[in-house]
């Protein structure tokens, strides 16, 4: 097979406050920002520590989110109630998406409304 996964890329409103919060969240590094403070569309780019693909990549679109996401990320934390409070205070939101009070992750979104899950220890 010849093909290779590069990157997920994130349509956003401000891909720079984005891009920079995810990094934080994940512990990850931008690897690449357009130089210009000023492009009216940069393009920032993370990646793991370790460099490792895929890397994520934040585009400037125009419009906010609306609706549901359509794709989302997962994550497995150490301890899920300690992660899910450290998310909180970087400033993400829960979101109700229509999930049962029975589930075993937690949903919460991103400063731009971008759904993602926080799932059980493994």
């Amino acid at each position: 097979m010849s093909l290779r996964w590069e990157q997920v890329v994130v349509d956003s409103h401000d891909p720079r406050r984005l891009a920079h919060w995810w990094a934080e969240a994940l512990g990850w590094s931008v690897i690449f920002e357009s130089e210009d403070p000023d492009d009216p569309d940069p393009e920032i780019e993370i990646a793991s520590a370790e460099g490792a693909h895929p890397t994520i990549l934040f585009l400037t679109v125009p419009e906010v989110k609306t609706v549901k996401n359509r794709l989302h990320f997962d994550f497995v934390p150490d301890d899920q109630a300690a992660e899910v409070e450290r998310l909180l205070a970087l400033g993400a939101t829960r979101a109700d998406i229509g999930q049962s009070e029975s589930v075993t992750w937690v949903v919460l979104a991103d400063p731009e409304g971008n759904e993602f899950c926080v799932l059980s220890a493994r």
